[in-house]
């Protein structure tokens, strides 16, 4: 696409949705530092308004849709207490140290549901998608994992944000080949859409 085109249609598009920009919001400001996660669906808590297919590209790629969503930053996640867990991932069949905030925490940080049967589709930069529940969440003890081998996850690599577990410390797991171990974990993981189950 020209690119020119494109960011005259941005422009055309985002003056049209500018009015909602100046209305008054009823929920807190968004993230002061890049977000790096949204969290959309069932949640209390928000920080942004409705999704804005000019803008929020590759979320309208990934045929996300929301009225109001919570844009979580790096610093946020650093805030919340550290887990470290020692995976054997599938890439290199080695042990490496991921750590970052317990899922748990990140999802009662935005108000999601604690009811078990929850429904959680994290969604990859690449396209990956992937549907878990929260009792799934609890039994694994996710983290969003922030770094890996003590060194932040990059963009491009494998990150900045992998949801993952010690597939290792969990036996039915454990039984599996490697390569099957780890569907339920979405490396680039950027959003996640919260459904309480009826």
């Amino acid at each position: 696409m020209n690119k020119r085109q494109f960011l005259s249609s941005a422009a055309l598009l985002g003056a049209a949705v500018a009015p909602a920009f100046g209305a008054k919001r009823e929920h807190a400001e968004c993230a002061p530092s890049p977000v790096i996660l949204t969290i959309s669906g069932a949640i209390k808590h928000s920080n942004r308004g409705p999704l804005n297919p000019a803008f929020d590209q590759l979320l309208a790629k990934h045929q996300v849709k929301f009225s109001q969503a919570y844009g979580i930053d790096l610093p946020l996640l650093a805030s919340m207490k550290t887990v470290t867990i020692h995976p054997t991932i599938e890439y290199d069949a080695h042990l490496h140290t991921f750590s970052g905030p317990l899922l748990t925490d990140v999802l009662a940080h935005v108000g999601a549901p604690e009811a078990g049967d929850t429904q959680i589709v994290m969604h990859a930069v690449d396209g990956y998608a992937v549907m878990t529940t929260l009792d799934k969440v609890r039994e694994y003890r996710f983290i969003v994992a922030t770094q890996m081998d003590g060194k932040p996850l990059p963009l491009g690599g494998l990150g900045p944000l992998w949801a993952i577990f010690d597939a290792d410390q969990i036996p039915e797991l454990a039984a599996k080949p490697l390569k099957d171990r780890f569907e339920l974990s979405p490396w680039g993981l950027y959003h996640m859409q919260i459904t309480q189950a009826s």
